[in-house]
């Protein structure tokens, strides 16, 4: 079968970092180094060891990143050129039907830049039948939507066989992210990498481990799950890898992922949550982890003993190696009763080494912490506050976002936002109308027009309270941070525990100082989530589900944020741009392409919807 989604091939990236005018650095001694001759050079005792809250001069910790950024000058420059291996030996020993690599590796390299740097990123689509385009996620892409990645939204996919686009874009924040496919379910077969943007730091640390993306990770192809899904639920993940690595369950083949510990250090370690369906709880024996930033997010920081990471999600984390000189497991547990995802690895882990410490496998295999029933922290404390008003706050239809899991069709489950499955037009997306005036969009663009300048949106999220069966969505937002206001009452996912929001009782639940802010949270079974973000990034930005099956099903909207702004935004160079790749792609698909589009062409089939 065709793998049409992007889910079957594998991202070669040739990777090939260059700062304008100077040699290639290491992550750690570019975040030591100034950057910029306009800026002023970094004092000796900023951003060291001790004091990792200062930047440089003007830009520290409290500095308001959506506001300021510390425009370097720099570009940073890499090439990802993707392409589709058959017949692939995993990590694990097991050969899949087909992959798709980045530089012939699992994982793409890592995106390294320091804060106010420009990112400039070549890609090379070299799969055989499919397009690809690459979001960079959670990058907020102030001023430059059309380098989003969104296929059907802000692009055509690039087509295979050697075609190309240079995505260019502002670190305007900094932290951990990643990137990867946004075309169909293509993610899943291995496009896939890490971002990594040296910044300020809400505690001070010694060692930077740098990025660790934790992944489920199947035998089948993400193309062929992505259909078999359409008729039944998921199956368990296969393995589940962390930095691309791990033994096989049963045959022990492979490799554990080892971390080094330098005893009496405190260590920084970035978490990603790179699954197409798995949630993880991740701890790590006999040692605790002190959060302090959350997708690209600065926390204060905050002591935890395990960690809920969602799909998508990215927690930064301190971890102090105060403990005995030794080897200890670093444990994935799932949670909710299912509901967060299974793997047929019963006991997946990563093994936290000190150095000094024999090679020996750690001996303690630690204690299941508690179950999240799949519900992310809503008590983190954003360094940069913000305050919303939330007690005027009513549901609306405006407003209110309902989700619908609908098994009256054929498939049997497809999944309604606003009673419409998304499906994106790969030919003509979204800024083509936007370019040409054109605002006849179709329904199935799922599109939510906001045309407020510079206030806050307010968006109730249900989840099909009234269905007869509702599962935990990540929820993730492209173009912004939100801040999320309050959820439903905490249950088990299990319990199908239903509740609507009511205004005369759950206003009281509504948090607007300096609440939790992140570009993805979880929506609880049968449960509201209310959001929020300020309409301040002209765009046209997607809103879905991270679960790779659910947006193919239709699981998603499209934010068309202040068009008018937006389409005076987009310079000539970006025009011509997307127009050169729009005409190379129409002249490939569907003429010259042997299979039809079965999805929403943002993750599953063309079913009619």
């Amino acid at each position: 079968m065709r793998f049409l989604l992007g889910a079957a091939a594998l991202v070669a990236v040739i990777f090939a970092p260059a700062v304008h005018g100077a040699p290639p650095v290491s992550p750690h001694d570019m975040s030591l180094r100034d950057v910029d001759m306009d800026l002023a050079p970094r004092a000796s005792t900023c951003n060291t060891p001790s004091n990792r809250a200062c930047w440089t001069t003007g830009f520290d910790i409290s500095t308001d990143y959506e506001t300021s950024t510390p425009v370097t000058g720099v570009t940073r420059t890499y090439t990802l050129t993707i392409t589709e291996v058959d017949n692939w030996v995993g990590p694990d020993g097991v050969t899949k039907e087909k992959v798709m690599l980045i530089n012939n590796k699992i994982l793409g390299p890592t995106i390294t830049a320091d804060w106010g740097d420009r990112i400039q990123v070549t890609v090379i689509n070299n799969l055989r039948t499919n397009g690809t385009s690459i979001h960079w996620h959670g990058l907020r892409q102030l001023g430059s939507n059309l380098h989003d990645g969104a296929n059907g939204l802000t692009e055509c996919p690039i087509p295979p066989n050697g075609g190309s686009k240079v995505y260019s874009f502002l670190a305007t924040q900094y932290g951990t992210s990643w990137y990867h496919s946004h075309f169909s379910a293509q993610y899943g077969n291995g496009v896939v990498g890490t971002i990594l943007i040296n910044g300020p730091a809400s505690l001070p640390y010694d060692i930077d481990l740098g990025t660790f993306p934790l992944s489920d990770y199947y035998y089948e192809t993400a193309d062929k799950i992505v259909l078999n899904t359409a008729t039944a639920g998921p199956p368990p993940s296969s393995n589940v890898l962390f930095n691309g690595t791990n033994v096989h369950p049963v045959t022990g083949q492979g490799q554990y992922a080892n971390v080094t510990l330098t005893p009496g250090k405190r260590h920084r370690l970035r978490l990603i949550n790179t699954s197409v369906e798995n949630h993880f709880q991740v701890s790590l024996v006999g040692h605790s982890m002190t959060i302090i930033a959350s997708d690209l997010v600065p926390q204060n920081a905050m002591t935890v003993q395990s960690l809920f990471i969602a799909v998508g999600q990215r927690y930064d984390v301190t971890i102090d190696a105060s403990q005995a000189v030794g080897n200890y497991w670093f444990n994935v547990t799932f949670g909710g009763s299912g509901f967060c995802g299974t793997s047929q690895n019963p006991t997946p882990a990563a093994i936290f080494h000190y150095a000094g410490a024999s090679g020996q496998l750690p001996t303690n295999p630690g204690t299941a912490p508690a179950d999240s029933n799949c519900l992310d922290l809503l008590n983190l404390t954003p360094v940069v506050t913000r305050t919303v008003p939330v007690a005027n706050f009513a549901p609306q239809p405006n407003n209110t976002i309902p989700i619908h899991l609908d098994n009256s069709v054929v498939p049997f489950l497809t999944w309604k936002v606003n009673g419409s499955a998304i499906n994106v037009q790969w030919e003509k997306p979204v800024i083509d109308y936007i370019l040409t005036g054109n605002t006849s969009y179709p329904a199935g663009e799922n599109i939510i027009q906001v045309n407020s300048v510079n206030q806050w949106a307010y968006w109730l999220i249900e989840n099909d309270p009234t269905g007869a069966f509702s599962l935990p969505h990540p929820i993730h937002l492209h173009g912004h941070d939100f801040v999320i206001l309050g959820r439903s009452p905490d249950a088990t996912p299990a319990s199908q525990t239903q509740y609507i929001f009511n205004p005369s009782t759950d206003i009281f639940r509504l948090n607007g100082n300096n609440p939790a802010r992140r570009d993805v949270a979880m929506l609880p079974a049968k449960g509201w989530l209310l959001l929020a973000f300020q309409t301040d990034n002209p765009g046209a930005w997607l809103m879905h589900c991270h679960i790779a099956w659910h947006v193919s099903h239709g699981l998603s909207v499209d934010f068309l944020e202040r068009p008018t702004d937006l389409k005076n935004s987009i310079s000539a160079a970006d025009q011509a741009n997307f127009n050169n790749n729009c005409a190379n792609w129409r002249a490939y698909w569907p003429s010259q392409d042997p299979f039809p589009k079965v999805d929403s062409g943002l993750r599953m089939r063309d079913w009619g919807f």
